[in-house]
Protein backbone atom coordinates (compact mmCIF):
# COMPACT_ATOMS: atom_id res chain seq x y z
CA UNK A 1 0.00 0.00 0.00
CA UNK A 2 1.38 3.38 -0.99
CA UNK A 3 2.24 5.96 1.61
CA UNK A 4 0.23 9.16 1.88
CA UNK A 5 1.23 12.05 -0.32
CA UNK A 6 2.30 15.30 1.27
CA UNK A 7 -1.04 17.06 0.84
CA UNK A 8 -2.86 14.25 2.64
CA UNK A 9 -0.26 14.18 5.42
CA UNK A 10 -0.69 17.93 5.86
CA UNK A 11 -4.45 17.48 6.20
CA UNK A 12 -3.89 14.88 8.91
CA UNK A 13 -2.53 17.70 11.08
CA UNK A 14 0.59 16.20 12.64
CA UNK A 15 3.13 18.38 14.44
CA UNK A 16 5.26 18.53 11.27
CA UNK A 17 2.56 20.58 9.58
CA UNK A 18 0.99 22.37 12.54
CA UNK A 19 1.95 25.94 13.32
CA UNK A 20 3.24 26.68 16.81
CA UNK A 21 0.52 28.61 18.63
CA UNK A 22 3.09 30.50 20.66
CA UNK A 23 4.39 32.15 17.47
CA UNK A 24 0.95 33.64 16.81
CA UNK A 25 -0.16 34.47 20.35
CA UNK A 26 -0.38 38.18 19.45
CA UNK A 27 -3.60 39.25 17.73
CA UNK A 28 -3.17 42.16 15.33
CA UNK A 29 -6.38 44.13 15.73
CA UNK A 30 -7.14 47.67 16.81
CA UNK A 31 -10.24 48.32 18.97
CA UNK A 32 -13.61 49.19 17.50
CA UNK A 33 -13.86 52.50 19.37
CA UNK A 34 -10.78 54.72 19.30
CA UNK A 35 -10.81 58.31 20.53
CA UNK A 36 -7.91 60.65 21.20
CA UNK A 37 -4.41 59.24 20.94
CA UNK A 38 -2.23 56.33 22.03
CA UNK A 39 1.44 55.76 22.74
CA UNK A 40 3.89 53.23 21.29
CA UNK A 41 4.87 51.28 24.42
CA UNK A 42 7.13 48.66 22.83
CA UNK A 43 8.39 47.35 19.50
CA UNK A 44 8.26 43.53 19.38
CA UNK A 45 10.12 41.03 17.21
CA UNK A 46 7.64 38.21 16.58
CA UNK A 47 8.95 35.03 14.97
CA UNK A 48 5.51 34.32 13.52
CA UNK A 49 5.26 37.61 11.62
CA UNK A 50 7.38 39.10 8.86
CA UNK A 51 7.06 42.64 10.20
CA UNK A 52 7.98 44.02 13.63
CA UNK A 53 4.95 44.56 15.84
CA UNK A 54 4.05 47.58 17.94
CA UNK A 55 2.37 47.44 21.34
CA UNK A 56 0.11 50.49 21.66
CA UNK A 57 -1.05 51.81 25.05
CA UNK A 58 -4.52 53.31 24.93
CA UNK A 59 -6.98 54.15 27.71
CA UNK A 60 -5.31 51.82 30.24
CA UNK A 61 -5.29 48.88 27.82
CA UNK A 62 -3.01 47.63 25.05
CA UNK A 63 -3.43 46.41 21.49
CA UNK A 64 -0.99 45.38 18.76
CA UNK A 65 -0.52 46.55 15.17
CA UNK A 66 2.20 46.03 12.55
CA UNK A 67 4.82 48.75 13.04
CA UNK A 68 5.13 51.40 10.35
CA UNK A 69 8.39 52.39 8.74
CA UNK A 70 10.21 54.82 11.05
CA UNK A 71 8.22 54.08 14.22
CA UNK A 72 9.97 54.67 17.57
CA UNK A 73 9.02 53.77 21.15
CA UNK A 74 7.25 56.54 23.04
CA UNK A 75 5.77 58.00 19.86
CA UNK A 76 2.20 59.36 19.97
CA UNK A 77 -0.40 58.06 17.52
CA UNK A 78 -3.65 59.90 16.79
CA UNK A 79 -6.96 58.07 16.30
CA UNK A 80 -9.05 60.97 15.13
CA UNK A 81 -8.73 64.29 13.39
CA UNK A 82 -7.57 65.30 9.94
CA UNK A 83 -3.79 65.23 10.40
CA UNK A 84 -2.27 62.80 7.91
CA UNK A 85 0.79 61.43 9.68
CA UNK A 86 2.48 58.01 9.60
CA UNK A 87 0.93 55.73 12.21
CA UNK A 88 -2.35 57.61 12.58
CA UNK A 89 -5.46 55.44 12.34
CA UNK A 90 -8.00 57.25 10.15
CA UNK A 91 -11.12 56.61 8.12
CA UNK A 92 -10.49 56.20 4.41
CA UNK A 93 -12.76 59.15 3.59
CA UNK A 94 -10.41 61.46 5.56
CA UNK A 95 -7.23 60.23 3.87
CA UNK A 96 -6.12 62.18 0.77
CA UNK A 97 -5.61 60.50 -2.60
CA UNK A 98 -2.12 59.08 -3.30
CA UNK A 99 -1.49 58.44 0.42
CA UNK A 100 0.14 55.15 1.47
CA UNK A 101 -1.92 53.07 3.92
CA UNK A 102 -1.89 49.58 5.43
CA UNK A 103 -3.88 47.35 7.82
CA UNK A 104 -7.16 48.30 6.14
CA UNK A 105 -10.50 47.15 7.54
CA UNK A 106 -12.68 44.91 5.42
CA UNK A 107 -15.81 46.22 7.16
CA UNK A 108 -16.05 49.27 9.41
CA UNK A 109 -14.96 48.30 12.92
CA UNK A 110 -13.39 44.88 12.28
CA UNK A 111 -9.94 46.05 13.41
CA UNK A 112 -7.88 45.70 10.22
CA UNK A 113 -7.59 42.78 7.82
CA UNK A 114 -5.69 43.72 4.66
CA UNK A 115 -1.95 44.40 4.20
CA UNK A 116 0.11 43.42 7.24
CA UNK A 117 3.29 41.89 5.75
CA UNK A 118 6.68 43.57 5.95
CA UNK A 119 7.28 46.40 3.49
CA UNK A 120 3.80 46.32 1.98
CA UNK A 121 1.35 49.18 1.52
CA UNK A 122 -1.63 50.26 -0.55
CA UNK A 123 -2.41 53.63 -2.11
CA UNK A 124 -5.71 55.51 -1.88
CA UNK A 125 -6.53 55.81 -5.56
CA UNK A 126 -9.91 57.53 -5.95
CA UNK A 127 -13.14 58.35 -4.13
CA UNK A 128 -16.49 57.79 -5.83
CA UNK A 129 -19.60 58.55 -3.82
CA UNK A 130 -19.59 56.50 -0.61
CA UNK A 131 -16.86 54.17 -1.90
CA UNK A 132 -13.11 54.56 -1.69
CA UNK A 133 -10.99 52.69 -4.26
CA UNK A 134 -7.57 51.54 -3.05
CA UNK A 135 -4.71 50.29 -5.21
CA UNK A 136 -3.54 47.11 -3.50
CA UNK A 137 0.04 45.70 -3.56
CA UNK A 138 -1.11 43.32 -6.32
CA UNK A 139 -1.70 46.42 -8.51
CA UNK A 140 -5.42 45.67 -8.52
CA UNK A 141 -8.01 48.16 -7.35
CA UNK A 142 -10.30 47.22 -4.46
CA UNK A 143 -13.44 49.00 -3.28
CA UNK A 144 -13.90 49.83 0.41
CA UNK A 145 -16.55 51.53 2.49
CA UNK A 146 -15.53 55.12 3.25
CA UNK A 147 -15.95 54.43 7.00
CA UNK A 148 -13.33 51.67 6.98
CA UNK A 149 -10.21 52.62 8.91
CA UNK A 150 -6.57 52.23 7.90
CA UNK A 151 -3.14 53.10 9.25
CA UNK A 152 -1.25 55.81 7.37
CA UNK A 153 2.20 54.81 6.11
CA UNK A 154 3.85 51.55 5.04
CA UNK A 155 4.69 48.45 7.07
CA UNK A 156 8.24 48.31 8.46
CA UNK A 157 10.74 45.61 7.49
CA UNK A 158 10.84 46.23 3.75
CA UNK A 159 14.46 45.07 3.48
CA UNK A 160 14.01 41.62 4.99
CA UNK A 161 14.54 39.88 1.64
CA UNK A 162 17.60 41.94 0.67
CA UNK A 163 20.04 40.02 2.86
CA UNK A 164 20.98 36.70 1.19
CA UNK A 165 20.30 33.49 3.10
CA UNK A 166 23.70 32.08 1.94
CA UNK A 167 23.34 28.60 3.42
CA UNK A 168 20.58 26.02 3.69
CA UNK A 169 20.82 25.78 7.48
CA UNK A 170 19.58 29.33 7.94
CA UNK A 171 16.64 28.69 5.63
CA UNK A 172 15.86 25.53 7.62
CA UNK A 173 15.49 27.47 10.87
CA UNK A 174 13.45 30.23 9.21
CA UNK A 175 10.98 27.66 7.94
CA UNK A 176 11.00 25.74 11.20
CA UNK A 177 9.85 28.86 13.08
CA UNK A 178 6.55 28.76 11.20
CA UNK A 179 6.43 24.95 10.75
CA UNK A 180 6.68 25.30 6.99
CA UNK A 181 7.41 22.20 4.93
CA UNK A 182 11.00 22.55 3.75
CA UNK A 183 12.79 21.60 1.59
CA UNK A 184 10.04 21.28 -1.01
CA UNK A 185 10.44 18.47 -3.50
CA UNK A 186 9.28 18.98 -7.08
CA UNK A 187 6.19 16.87 -7.78
CA UNK A 188 7.49 15.35 -11.03
CA UNK A 189 10.59 14.09 -9.18
CA UNK A 190 8.48 12.03 -6.76
CA UNK A 191 7.35 8.43 -7.15
CA UNK A 192 3.92 7.71 -8.55
CA UNK A 193 2.63 6.63 -5.12
CA UNK A 194 3.65 9.94 -3.57
CA UNK A 195 2.05 12.41 -5.95
CA UNK A 196 -0.27 12.45 -8.97
CA UNK A 197 2.54 14.05 -11.02
CA UNK A 198 5.12 11.44 -9.93
CA UNK A 199 6.87 8.61 -11.86
CA UNK A 200 9.71 8.58 -14.36
CA UNK A 201 7.41 8.52 -17.35
CA UNK A 202 5.58 11.51 -18.75
CA UNK A 203 7.93 14.25 -17.65
CA UNK A 204 6.39 16.52 -20.26
CA UNK A 205 4.05 18.18 -17.82
CA UNK A 206 0.53 18.91 -18.98
CA UNK A 207 -1.82 21.19 -17.10
CA UNK A 208 -3.89 19.13 -14.69
CA UNK A 209 -7.22 20.60 -13.62
CA UNK A 210 -8.37 19.34 -10.22
CA UNK A 211 -12.08 18.79 -9.75
CA UNK A 212 -13.87 21.26 -7.54
CA UNK A 213 -14.83 18.62 -4.97
CA UNK A 214 -11.62 16.57 -5.23
CA UNK A 215 -10.11 15.20 -1.97
CA UNK A 216 -6.99 16.77 -0.50
CA UNK A 217 -4.63 14.33 -2.22
CA UNK A 218 -6.06 15.05 -5.66
CA UNK A 219 -6.25 18.84 -5.34
CA UNK A 220 -3.02 19.46 -7.19
CA UNK A 221 -2.18 21.36 -10.36
CA UNK A 222 -4.64 24.01 -11.45
CA UNK A 223 -7.29 24.54 -8.76
CA UNK A 224 -10.48 26.03 -10.22
CA UNK A 225 -8.64 27.98 -12.93
CA UNK A 226 -10.30 30.98 -14.54
CA UNK A 227 -8.98 29.85 -17.94
CA UNK A 228 -6.59 27.31 -19.43
CA UNK A 229 -4.59 26.94 -22.61
CA UNK A 230 -2.45 29.31 -24.54
CA UNK A 231 -3.58 32.90 -24.71
CA UNK A 232 -4.35 33.93 -28.27
CA UNK A 233 -2.89 37.24 -29.38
Amino acid sequence: MGKRIIVQARGHGSFSYRVRRSAFRIRLKYPRALIGEGEVAELINSSGHTAPLAKIKYNGECFHIPAFNGMIEGQKISFEGKEVKDGNIMRLKDIPIKTKVYDIESRPGDGGVFIKTAGSYAVVNRIFGDDVFVLMPSKKEKKFNQKCRAIVGSVAGSGRLDKPIVKAGKSFYIKKTRNKLWPRTSAVKMNAIDHPFGSGRGKRIKSKIAKRNAPAGARVGLIRPARTGRRKR
